[in-house]
């Protein structure tokens, strides 16, 4: 799975994933491969989730990451 992926995007990805697993439609194997690609979806949301709260804490800390996108330490 492309680590690219926004947030948006994996969780689009995943909606589409669990409508077919309920749709019943699917092969066993079908289904056991949608079923890891949904759950290396739902990890990967996970973990933007958690780096945005991570840099939240920063923030509301008074500190700005070092790789935030718009540092203005880096204008220097």
């Amino acid at each position: 799975m492309p680590q690219r992926l926004s947030f948006e995007q994996a969780l689009e990805k995943l909606e589409k994933v669990v409508k077919e697993l309920e749709s019943g439609e699917l092969t066993l194997e079908e289904a056991i491969k949608k079923y890891e690609e949904g759950t290396k979806l739902a990890g990967h949301c996970r973990n933007l989730i958690s780096n945005a709260e991570s840099v939240i804490v920063k923030l509301m800390k008074g500190e700005v990451p070092e790789d935030f996108p718009d540092n203005p330490d880096d204008q220097a």
